[in-house]
């Protein structure tokens, strides 16, 4: 009897020591996937910062002469005006922080010249202003440029449509979910990311447009790697702590 009872206390403590080890595997994991996605995201900033300032920059071009008010005789006016603050904002592509206080200051400078607009079609012209600040802003969230703070309260302010469109609906598909799990730990070509979903040709790009669209993973430049996002890894990592609460 002593004999087994000696035995069982061997299996329990190697089942401890195993337990611990599993443990300490798992925080290095989560350690290792977070220096190589720093270490990614940093090589993204630093070699691509010019080339999401100028696409930023040039798409606000295109997007403002589309959508501004035609028939406006301070229409050459005001689009200079808007693509001199344009610019102003997306040279903070390149910061490696931008805080609240940088953003609330454009947004207040957005509103000051809104208030000094004489006519009501300005709000056409000032609505496609913001919507393409807002579109840098949310490129510098997911590049790990600009961490939004905020507390508890912020909840009620979420943005329905957006939230479901941006962060739900891109993971709510497993073949998505794997996409973004393999990335987490390297970067992947169009070719590995097929062979690892079984997705091909049209089926395997609309599924990684969803995640370049959102945000969450992004092409080193044409034909070349993709990589997860500083909101894509930060969606997977929250994922992964309530999967642990559940389970």
């Amino acid at each position: 009897m002593e004999a087994i009872q000696d035995s069982r206390t061997e299996i329990g403590e190697l089942r401890t020591e195993i337990s611990e080890l599993r443990n300490e595997l798992k925080r290095f994991i989560t350690n290792s996937n977070r220096q190589h996605i720093d270490s990614v995201l940093e090589e993204l900033k630093d070699n691509y910062a010019d080339l999401f300032r100028n696409q930023q920059v040039e798409t606000a071009k295109g997007d403002l002469s589309a959508h501004m008010v035609g028939n406006c005789a301070m229409r050459e006016n005001c689009f200079g005006v808007f693509m001199e603050f344009l610019q102003n904002t997306a040279r903070h592509i390149k910061d490696g922080n931008v805080s609240d206080e940088i953003i609330s200051s454009y947004r207040d400078e957005l509103e000051n010249l809104r208030s000094k607009g004489p006519f009501e079609k300005c709000d056409t012209c000032f609505s496609e202003v913001s919507r393409l600040f807002e579109k840098q802003v949310g490129l510098m969230a997911s590049l790990g440029i600009y961490n939004r703070t905020g507390g508890e309260d912020d909840i009620t302010e979420i943005d329905d449509e957006k939230t479901v469109r941006e962060i739900l609906e891109p993971v709510a598909n497993i073949q998505r979910f794997q996409i973004l799990k393999s990335l987490i730990t390297q970067t992947r070509t169009f070719s590995e990311i097929s062979q690892m979903t079984g997705l091909r040709g049209g089926n395997l790009l609309f599924h990684i447009k969803k995640l370049t669209d959102s945000g969450m993973i992004f092409q080193g430049h044409e034909r070349g790697d993709y990589m997860i996002t500083e909101k894509g890894y930060r969606t997977m990592k929250a994922i992964s702590e309530l999967a642990g609460q559940v389970y």
